[in-house]
């Protein structure tokens, strides 16, 4: 699957715990590479300490993680990522990217009931 980030094509990849160290190394369960195009997602079913998660669980927190890591594609993809502040970059933030993340349809919807969307 991809995902059209500002013109630019991101491959989207579901990976197993155990196929990507990033998981394990940095406790991730997704992460985005601006330099390849690519967001890589861990498959919960096989996170580690999720193996007896139920589904409706696993689901909501791969689209959860997927929305977060669409947000740093396009903080990348916009020019944000490194150079959006001198002392460290807000655009790597995380607590804002996961409240993008998790308001982002909420700000949609409101927008759409008012007839803001162009």
């Amino acid at each position: 699957m991809t995902v059209n980030i500002l013109g630019t094509e991101y491959k989207i990849i579901v990976k197993n715990y155990d196929e990507e160290e990033a998981f394990s190394k940095n406790s991730y369960s997704g992460f985005c590479n601006g330099y390849k195009k690519e967001i890589v997602l861990c498959d919960m079913h096989t996170f580690k300490g999720w193996e007896n998660e139920d589904e409706e669980t696993i689901v909501n927190c791969h689209k959860q993680d997927l929305r977060h890591e669409i947000v740093h594609a396009f903080f990348y993809e916009s020019g944000l990522w490194d150079n959006s502040c001198c002392g460290g970059a807000w655009a790597k933030n995380e607590e804002m990217v996961d409240w993008i993340a998790l308001q982002g349809e909420k700000i949609y919807e409101a927008w759409k009931s008012c007839d803001a969307i162009s």
